[in-house]
């Protein structure tokens, strides 16, 4: 468990206090263009964790040292794109040097969104939730494209406020997640190999956990079981997989019971029950509407079919 005290920052005009920064435009919403630093937010930054309770859309550029996130670290030499949601917590290693930071921050209150529909659909776009070192890495082209929304932002959130700078704001940040997520789209193609290896690594801890009496012990592995094994957040595992295979990662860990379950009915003399606790279930009835369901036949209709 870290020393490091855990701050919370509950609103723009309290992120622009602590981090050194003047008094915000708008009361829910705050862009800033990136240039250097200051030893205000330096200090802060490694001296405490802390945790938003807003949204945050960033891309950050020249940064020497690494970020931890959750369980993970990356090096920011490079220019990346990060997101996150309420609630989760960030902290900066001693050695992080921050003298040459360049890009955009932009951060935005639940509140601004409460009214619009990307309230409901924002949750969807698991980037949101991704670890550090899932960040999107951006071609010369998308990061223009990035750097042109938030020029609009920016001009938007400059302009006094009327009754349609809300509307405006809130449209370009949909049109910015949109864009994210096309570009995350284009990354997960562009690292199919690298998938690949995580898909192939995935099946290996569900052997593994087979093998050890895992699954008859404690039950089905969990998302969150297989993806901390992985070192991936939840959701960038969920999101890789179903751009990979079409399922994700609850998917696939059904699928592969279904696949040990079809060996285990057709090569040997199990009880259904039986195979259904070596399997992780406690109740063999929701083993049996499983197995239905994703075979369009009960165990013992798939059985019998071998006779």
């Amino acid at each position: 468990m870290s020393s490091k005290n855990l701050v919370t920052i509950n609103s723009v005009s309290e992120f622009h206090e602590i981090f050194g920064y003047p008094k915000p435009a708008h009361p829910l919403i705050s862009i800033t263009q990136l240039k250097g630093t200051n030893s205000k937010m330096k200090s802060f930054m490694t001296e405490n964790r802390f945790m938003y309770d807003f949204y945050t859309i960033s891309i950050k550029r020249n940064i020497k040292g690494s970020i931890k996130y959750g369980r993970q670290s990356l090096d920011f030499r490079e220019g990346i794109m990060g997101f996150s949601s309420p609630k989760q917590i960030f902290s900066f290693e001693d050695d992080i040097d921050i003298s040459e930071l360049s890009g955009w921050y932009l951060i935005f209150h639940t509140d601004l969104i409460r009214n619009y529909d990307i309230a409901r659909r924002i949750k969807s776009y698991g980037f949101f939730s991704y670890e550090v070192n899932e960040a999107l890495h951006l071609s010369e082209k998308e990061e223009s494209i990035i750097d042109s929304i938030m020029n609009n932002i920016q001009d938007e959130y400059l302009t006094s406020i009327d009754s349609y700078s809300q509307d405006l704001i809130v449209s370009q940040i949909e049109l910015l997640i949109q864009y994210a997520n096309r570009f995350y789209n284009r990354q997960f193609i562009t690292r199919k190999n690298m998938n690949q290896d995580l898909l192939f690594s995935l099946e290996k801890i569900l052997e593994e956990y087979y093998i050890s009496s895992k699954f008859s012990e404690l039950g089905i592995p969990t998302v969150k079981y297989i993806s901390f094994q992985l070192s991936v957040s939840p959701n960038y595992l969920s999101d890789m997989l179903r751009n990979l295979t079409g399922y994700n990662t609850q998917q696939h860990i059904h699928n592969w019971i279904i696949e040990k379950a079809k060996e285990k009915l057709s090569t040997t003399s199990l009880s259904v029950n039986e195979i259904s606790l070596q399997l992780g279930f406690e109740y063999p009835q929701y083993f049996s509407r499983l197995f239905k369901t994703k075979t369009k036949l009960s165990p013992m209709e798939f059985r019998n079919s071998f006779e």
